[in-house]
């Protein structure tokens, strides 16, 4: 009893390259990777000079964007004086991402 194609599940032509890249970017972890650098770009260019250089991406979990910074002192000024201001810009610069809130914490590196 022969199978055919289309009974077997596989496909019955070739398949599209833009689906061949895609299950190879996730199975690496590219997608992820452009993510991240586009986080990262973002806070630098919202930060500015001011603080990119003291803070840095920690990650974003469930759409809240975690920022280390070198000391509890920046935590501080960061969190009761330019929360809302970094929040509003990252959300400009950022459309296509839903960022909920920011979190600091120290951090070293």
């Amino acid at each position: 009893m022969a199978s055919s194609a289309s009974n077997s599940g596989t496909p019955s032509g070739p398949e599209l390259l833009s689906e061949i890249l895609s299950r190879i970017f996730a199975a690496r972890g590219i997608g992820r990777r452009q993510d991240r650098l586009r986080l990262e770009r973002a806070w630098a260019n919202v930060a500015g000079t001011e603080f990119a250089e003291y803070t840095r991406v920690a990650g974003l979990k469930r759409q809240v964007l975690e920022i280390e910074a070198r000391s509890a002192v920046l935590v501080q000024e960061l969190t009761q004086f330019h929360k809302r201001r970094l929040l509003q810009a990252l959300r400009q610069a950022l459309p296509n991402v839903t960022i909920a809130d920011l979190r600091f914490r120290v951090g070293v590196w």
